[in-house]
């Protein structure tokens, strides 16, 4: 079940949401707990297998390779609600990348 949202301060994608995936062991806690509906719990992809440790490549394979997804990532309001309830303590957040901005007339070359 969702948390209250009164607790989350940030616009939402000011910050994202990153799963450290030598340590998520899909508990599903994030999922239940974010308000703004931004993990799922799902099958992590092959080519994210690739740089696992080989801790992290054995915690992965006992789960059966099921993980914290963050498929709504831009929907995040930093409220830590996740970081706080995540038992592996596989999620920090991360400032997002400002969006690209167009070159004024004067800053253009040609």
């Amino acid at each position: 079940m969702a948390s209250d949202t009164t607790e989350c301060g940030q616009d939402a994608g000011v910050f994202r949401p990153h799963v450290d995936r030598n340590r998520c062991e899909g508990s599903a806690v994030c999922a239940a707990i974010c308000p703004y509906q931004v993990y799922t719990i799902g099958t992590l992809p092959k080519q994210e297998r690739r740089g696992l440790s080989a801790a992290g490549w054995l915690k992965g394979y006992v789960h059966r390779w099921q993980q914290a997804l963050t498929v709504n990532a831009q929907a995040c309001h930093a409220c830590g609600l996740c970081i706080a309830a995540c038992p592996e303590q596989a999620i920090t957040l991360r400032r997002a990348d400002p969006p690209a901005q167009p070159l004024a007339a004067a800053d253009r070359l040609f």
